[in-house]
């Protein structure tokens, strides 16, 4: 994982109080992401490990949750998801934050971890593997 915590952290501030507009990038088109959550909770491993030796996993996680209205996204993501697909790739989500009066674009990747569909949108559970101020 390589980021800030303290970028991450403002982040998380700034999306607590008041939420930024977050944008998902996949094959050349843009999302609108809404609904967003990120935390930072344990998973479910005893220490440090490398998962199927593709991406390292520590005790902790940054995780984060959203929503996209745009059920056209549904099969571009059968290859982003983690656990039996050995082909899967990073999602790229950017957002803006004001930080002391200038804005500051980010773009964040991470692994899809779990997808939830209902008839009009599908809810997307990622951990953050990378943050960069651009």
């Amino acid at each position: 994982m390589s980021f800030n915590k303290d970028l991450l952290k403002q982040l998380m501030k700034i999306n607590e109080q008041n939420p930024p507009n977050y944008t998902l990038h996949l094959n050349d088109k843009s999302y609108p992401f809404t609904s967003v959550s990120i935390t930072n909770s344990p998973i479910p491993v005893n220490e440090p490990t490398t998962r199927g030796g593709v991406y390292f996993s520590d005790k902790f996680a940054y995780k984060m949750k959203g929503v996209i209205e745009d059920l056209s996204v549904v099969p571009l993501l059968t290859k982003k998801m983690l656990g039996p697909n050995t082909e899967f790739g990073e999602l790229k989500i950017t957002t803006q934050i004001n930080s002391d009066g200038s804005l500051i674009d980010l773009e964040m990747f991470t692994n899809l971890t779990n997808s939830v569909q209902t008839p009009d949108s599908i809810e997307l559970s990622m951990i953050i593997v990378k943050l960069d101020s651009v």
